[in-house]
């Protein structure tokens, strides 16, 4: 699966623009985050990656695509620390980070955005999970 990292500029109504674009292709998103400084850019996680593709296209927006893996973490202090340290001793850059589940089990589904899959997932192997998006948002859309 793919993260689509969308560059906006850092000002009223960016995120409403491209999300209204991705909208109304029908796409559910699954995940975001946002960063900001004096560019910005939205990270976006969606089941249907060619609709994705296609409303980031029409709309002209600058944008790159980043395979992810999901990993689980405890939930408790250190643990993005961990993780963020195995994969910067495995010489791996992380590009997105996003929590994407929440279990009662006091763990997190972690979607990671990186450079490289293949070193990450060895890097982080004993926390490897699947991460499948609910039935109930394929059948929904983004709110507008």
């Amino acid at each position: 699966m793919q993260t689509f990292i969308v560059e906006l500029a850092n000002r009223p109504g960016e995120l409403a623009r491209v999300a209204e674009t991705i909208a109304t292709r029908g796409v559910n998103v699954e995940a975001f985050c946002l960063s900001y400084g004096t560019k910005g850019a939205a990270a976006f996680l969606a089941h249907d990656e060619n609709a994705v593709r296609t409303a980031l296209d029409t709309g002209s927006f600058t944008y790159r695509e980043v395979p992810f893996l999901t990993i689980w973490l405890e939930d408790k202090p250190g643990q993005v620390a961990w993780a963020a340290k195995q994969l910067g001793d495995a010489g791996v850059n992380i590009e997105f980070f996003a929590p994407v589940e929440y279990g009662t089990n006091h763990k997190a589904t972690i979607a990671i955005g990186v450079d490289n899959v293949e070193i990450a997932r060895r890097a982080l192997a004993d926390h490897l999970t699947d991460w499948t998006i609910p039935e109930k948002a394929l059948a929904g859309t983004m709110s507008r």
